[in-house]
């Protein structure tokens, strides 16, 4: 077995034994750092011969096989690289952490060609492009463009690879701070509600029967006049997942102009006054992504990583605990 090579150069395997594997499987268990998806494409675009001829994946195996597969390069990205500022936390040969700040958009999209994340990404490790997706390099999650805090990014395909699956298997612990409308009925509460998209409204997530389970854990860490600070831990990682079940437990997140139901005039009695100077104060939606928990994806070792309230949501924190 000749040891797997960059991308772009021929790997070479003798099968000494039979094996009741499929073909897929197979390679996935000799060739670590490919992913069975990336191995299945390879097979259907004909990069994997055995014995001179192309290879299907259901194929099983016989001893004196002889299988070459090719490894294309990674697809090159027609995104260009750009010096945008990154605030970094943690960072080794397989990974980084970055604090993304509220207004950054994390990847292209209609509307956001340049300026992203990715981007700005591209630029800080210039051999991302391919890691995980043309258009989304690296990215292990995603965070709404006004949401601030922590996100994991992999600068290896073995990284991407473990890590993918890690959140999958909810062995990625991510925690939030939000502050939400009202107050809570109970210092914990857990929301366990099925998200997808609205079919009223394709630009916005909804709670509704048939969608994917969705589940957030609720803390309540201080108690303000007209609303709550709150430790939001995800389970689940559906799309807006925390802003929809606030929004649909009647609580919704301070500054979401998307699920907040009107804000502050939602509040009556004598805290609507000082609802109305909080969401003054409160430019944006006040999420914030502060907890980080995994293992890493090549030493095991566990990474915890913090990441304090930003400028403009800690000033408006301040001013809710000195008039609460």
């Amino acid at each position: 077995m000749e040891a797997a090579g960059s991308a772009g150069e021929r790997i070479r395997l003798a099968v000494d034994a039979p094996s009741t594997e499929r073909l897929d499987v197979y390679l996935a268990a000799r060739l670590p750092r490919l992913s069975r998806t990336r191995i299945a494409r390879l097979i259907a675009d004909a990069h994997v011969l055995r014995n001179g001829r192309p290879a299907r994946k259901s194929e099983r195996l016989e001893r004196g096989d002889v299988l070459e597969i090719v490894v294309p390069p990674p697809e090159p990205s027609a995104l260009e690289p750009e010096p945008i500022p990154l605030v970094i936390v943690y960072e080794d040969d397989e990974l980084l952490v970055v604090d993304k700040p509220a207004g950054l958009v994390v990847h292209p999209a209609p509307g956001h060609r340049t300026g992203t994340l990715v981007h700005a990404l591209l630029h800080h490790v210039p051999d991302l492009a391919g890691i995980g997706g043309v258009l989304r390099p690296g990215i292990v999650h995603r965070l709404d463009k006004d949401t601030s805090g922590l996100m994991l990014v992999a600068k290896t395909e073995r990284a991407q690879r473990a890590l993918s699956s890690a959140l999958k298997r909810r062995r990625v612990r991510r925690g939030y701070l939000a502050a939400s409308w009202g107050h809570l009925g109970e210092e914990e509460v857990t929301v366990d509600a099925p998200v997808a998209r609205s079919r009223s409204d394709r630009k916005r997530m909804a709670v509704q029967e048939g969608g994917r389970r969705a589940v957030t854990r609720l803390r309540r860490l201080e108690r303000w006049p007209a609303a709550d600070l709150l430790r939001a831990e995800l389970e689940t990682g559906r799309t807006h997942q925390i802003r929809v079940h606030l929004a649909h437990i009647g609580h919704s997140v301070v500054g979401d102009r998307v699920y907040g139901g009107g804000g502050a005039r939602g509040v009556s009695g004598p805290g609507r006054r000082w609802a109305a100077e909080l969401e003054k104060r409160v430019p944006r939606q006040f999420l914030h992504a502060a907890e980080l928990e995994f293992l890493h994806p090549v030493t095991g070792e566990p990474v915890r990583l913090r990441s304090e309230l930003p400028a403009d949501l800690a000033a408006a924190a301040a001013w809710a605990r000195r008039r609460g």
